[in-house]
């Protein structure tokens, strides 16, 4: 059977969830973002009891097929950027299209009718995350991570960043507390 579940979005998300399907007695077979994979077919109740458990560490089974191409829409964004070999040369829209088997302009409607902005404002917060981890780790030069994220220029990346966070990316290095937010609550 498989479940999916909202703001699992990170390794640590994957962790938090089997651990709360284990305690409920459920064996997981697969997990990936958004998604778990499960043995046998739960009860009503076991799943009513699990889907509290999930919400007092932030997350929640969603159980309607809106709701799912949501999450698989915010997760297919998230493993992009977080955890994906660049960005360069790819088309969000296409991209999306390909991974869901979905219409692009049937995802972006529907994003945009119960998320209340577009596929593109979240993609870009969430590519503001990554350049703000990346400044973080004081690696690489803006020119390195411009080119990482797939932004035509540095140009482009700081006006991006500009907007999104009020401040230039040089003067959020030079801070001494860099606040960046949890990617689930983008």
């Amino acid at each position: 059977m498989k479940l999916f579940i909202k703001n699992m979005v990170c390794s640590r998300c994957k962790m938090a969830v089997t651990a709360e399907l284990e305690k409920a007695g459920l064996k997981p077979l697969s997990i990936e973002l958004g998604e778990v994979d499960i043995a046998g077919d739960p009860s009503e109740a076991t799943l009513t009891e699990l889907n509290e458990n999930l919400k007092h560490l932030g997350f929640e089974l969603i159980d309607d097929r809106r709701g799912r191409i949501i999450e698989q829409i915010k997760n297919t964004i998230v493993g992009l950027i977080h955890h994906g070999d660049g960005l360069h040369g790819v088309n969000l829209s296409t991209y999306l299209s390909d991974k869901l088997n979905l219409d692009y302009g049937y995802l972006s409607n529907l994003f945009s009718e119960i998320e209340g902005g577009t596929i593109e404002k979240y993609f870009i917060a969430q590519k503001i995350e990554k350049v703000k981890e990346l400044i973080m780790y004081d690696e690489l030069t803006l020119s390195q991570i411009a080119n990482e994220l797939g932004y035509s220029s540095v140009a482009h990346l700081s006006s991006q960043f500009k907007k999104q966070t009020g401040l230039t990316p040089s003067f959020y290095r030079s801070l001494k507390e860099n606040k960046r937010r949890n990617i689930e609550d983008l």
